[in-house]
């Protein structure tokens, strides 16, 4: 499309000739057909040398073909979207795919071959389910829901509106309960269900168990990357991020606005206020107070991890220092009390 049709559909100023977009990519790797973006002050220097036709940038800068924004890389995520192309190739119900009579599956959906859609199931308009997956009995899937290949969605598992599940991701797995016994340990029956709220994306191979009793539930906006496990009863609230390998155990509660980073670790039976973040690696064993910033192993507000981390390279020289001063108080002792025997003498 031509950079000014750009420019209207995003509702964006622009400058400079009106060229055709066909693409998008990086200052540095752009061609001449595709557009860019200059969010980071540190990759300025790019635009001198970029091929890029247009370029997406702050008001002040002076380059070439662009549009103005106040906010770059929103308004090129935006922009990606007019380019990005949808995957697959199908369209309406494969034969090759099994859907039990007592299933309803609205008429415009894609089921791609060797889907398994069982009884009572109610799949909404525009959904598109890929190859492999298991939608199992009495499961809910709304409106445009994407279900990317070999997603299992066990019996009772209910997914919102414009919800994107990538491949491998398990919704409604059992809960990891058991009570111990003489004889070992006993299974807790996992009879609870997982609630997916409307515009949720969950990424591959990540898995939600089953509540235990009444519900495990990801709440709506919020958006989990890949290899994340959500324990059964957990509930997370609106527009949350989790970064890949989070581990969250059972009956943890977040609140809305929560970012954890990656491979944060939270213990059961916790609350996570609204609006708080985790940093990478952490591991989290009790509340959390609204807005905190928290970081480190037993998890400490940010600004003590900060000041932990600079000392901890530094406890080898310390231990040395406190060693040497411990050697030479313990000679002062000695001194000391060697005159205070010959005074008493």
């Amino acid at each position: 499309m031509l950079l000014s049709e750009l420019a209207r559909l995003l509702h964006l100023p622009w400058q400079g000739k009106d060229v055709e977009i066909s693409g998008v990519n990086t200052l540095a790797d752009a061609k001449n057909f595709e557009l860019s973006f200059l969010a980071n002050p540190k990759y300025a220097h790019q635009l001198a040398s970029t091929q890029a036709a247009a370029v997406i940038l702050a008001e002040g800068i002076e380059t070439h073909s662009c549009l103005i924004s106040t906010n770059p890389y929103l308004d090129f995520v935006r922009a990606v979207q007019f380019f990005a192309q949808d995957q697959g190739c199908l369209t309406g119900i494969s034969t090759l795919a099994y859907i039990h009579p007592e299933a309803q599956v609205a008429p415009d959906a894609i089921i791609y071959p060797f889907v398994f859609i069982g009884q009572g199931v109610h799949i909404g308009s525009g959904a598109r389910i890929f190859s492999g997956c298991y939608i199992g009995e009495n499961c809910h899937l709304g409106d445009n829901v994407l279900v990317y290949p070999h997603c299992s969605l066990m019996a009772g598992t209910i997914v919102g509106n414009n919800v994107t599940l990538h491949a491998g991701v398990v919704l409604g797995s059992d809960g990891f309960g058991f009570a111990q016994a003489q004889s070992g340990l006993t299974k807790f029956p996992q009879i609870g269900r997982t609630i997916i709220e409307d515009n949720v994306e969950i990424g591959a191979n990540t898995t939600i168990d089953r509540a235990s009793l009444g519900e495990t539930r990801v709440g709506q906006g919020t958006k989990i990357d890949n290899l994340v496990q959500l324990g059964h009863n957990v509930q997370v609230g609106h527009n949350c991020i989790i970064v890949s390998q989070v581990g969250i155990a059972g009956s943890t509660t977040l609140g809305n606005e929560v970012v954890l980073a990656g491979q944060v670790g939270l213990a059961g039976h916790i609350h996570i206020g609204d609006k708080s973040r985790i940093g990478a690696k952490s591991g989290v064993g009790q509340d959390v107070p609204p807005g905190k910033d928290m970081s480190g192993i037993p998890a400490m507000p940010h600004s003590t991890y900060l000041r932990v981390s600079t000392i901890t390279p530094k406890l080898p020289e310390m231990r040395k220092r406190i060693s040497k001063l411990e050697k030479e108080l313990e000679a002062l002792k000695k001194i000391l009390m060697s005159n205070e025997q010959e005074n008493n003498d």
